[in-house]
């Protein structure tokens, strides 16, 4: 990777004070990082009355519409 030196040393100093070489402290921030991103798109938190409001929703779905049954009807492409 190429990163400016004073960035290089920033890395560095804090890698060594966790005991950890640059590519290890590297790949743990950026595991890190790269579960918080996923996490943001997968986790989300309600107030009580819209949690109750969006268990409802699943609960209860709307009845199937006639685009739904004419795609549930169709034969999948991987079983052609």
């Amino acid at each position: 990777m190429r990163i400016e030196a004073s960035t290089r040393a920033l890395i560095d100093e804090a890698a060594t004070l966790l005991g950890k070489t640059r590519t290890d402290f590297m790949i743990d921030v950026a595991r890190r990082q790269a579960i918080d991103v996923l996490l943001d798109q997968r986790l989300f938190v309600l107030e009580t009355g819209a949690y109750d409001a969006f268990v409802q929703a699943l609960d209860n779905p709307p009845a199937p519409g006639p685009k739904l049954k004419r795609l549930m009807a169709r034969k999948p492409v991987w079983e052609a």
